[in-house]
């Protein structure tokens, strides 16, 4: 690292762990590797709600006082939080610009449904952490192959990334307010049939045909919750993929 790192940001220099100067005395019995495994445990286990300073402080055997040596805030160890837990992007083909994105949008909410609460995390900023870099990377390198611009290939990504954040957000806010033992299949078909009986054709005419359409009748009793999680996801996928393909393949080239 050059002297220039001296004027890097002290959460920006936590985040990608360049190292504090030295200080005379006895080495720090913790560093922030610490701090973000015992806070991303604790989400893991109990959702972001859990994770407070002095909780994991005392994970660690030490007061969450002593956490601010590590990290700034607790914003900043949110933060922390969401880079260390996204992990590393899976390897993209950029000769399928496509297929590329498919792949990077299902591996992201593969990692988002394992870890919801990343979904949860207020965005402060944009992303900076070495983890969400190389994220973005990967999804860049779908597109390189194209001759869309700069911003267009941000904004794609970027749009993606909310769409799979907000997918899965609102799968695990249906599947915590359905009743116990209720699958996704079985709460629309009870759903649809409400509905049918309630909505009043003279009223709402559209809404009368949708409901007496079938659709939430559709799949078969034994289809699985996350097959139809599955079918509602990657068709929203393509939709936006196909008005990506407007962008990178105009009409008439």
């Amino acid at each position: 690292m050059s002297s220039d790192d001296d004027h890097v940001p002290a959460p920006l220099r936590r985040l990608w762990r360049i190292p504090e100067p030295s200080r005379l005395g006895r080495p720090a019995a913790l560093d922030v590797d610490q701090v973000v495994a015992a806070a991303v445990e604790i989400a893991d286990r109990e959702g972001l709600a859990g994770v407070t300073l002095p909780r994991v402080g005392k994970k660690l055997g030490f007061t969450g006082m002593s956490l601010y040596r590590h990290v700034g805030s607790k914003d900043e160890l949110l933060a922390l939080m969401a880079d260390s837990a996204l992990g590393s992007p899976p390897p993209i083909d950029p000769q399928d610009w496509r297929a590329g994105l498919r792949t990077w949008a299902f591996a992201q909410r593969s990692v988002f449904r394992r870890r919801p609460w990343l979904t949860r995390i207020p965005a402060t900023g944009p992303p900076a952490g070495p983890h969400q870099i190389a994220w973005m990377e990967a999804a860049l390198t779908a597109v390189s192959g194209t001759s869309l611009d700069w911003g267009p290939k941000v904004g794609i990504l970027s749009l993606i990334s909310d769409y799979v954040a907000q997918s899965v957000r609102r799968s695990g806010e249906f599947a915590e307010s359905r009743p116990e033992g209720l699958g996704q299949v079985e709460a629309e078909r009870a759903y649809g049939r409400a509905l049918e009986r309630l909505v009043e054709p003279g009223r709402f005419p559209q809404m009368a045909r949708l409901f007496a359409s079938g659709l939430f009748e559709t799949p078969a009793p034994d289809t699985p919750d996350a097959a139809a999680d599955d079918a509602d996801f990657a068709f929203g996928l393509e939709l936006i993929l196909d008005g990506v393909a407007g962008r990178v393949e105009p009409s008439g080239s």
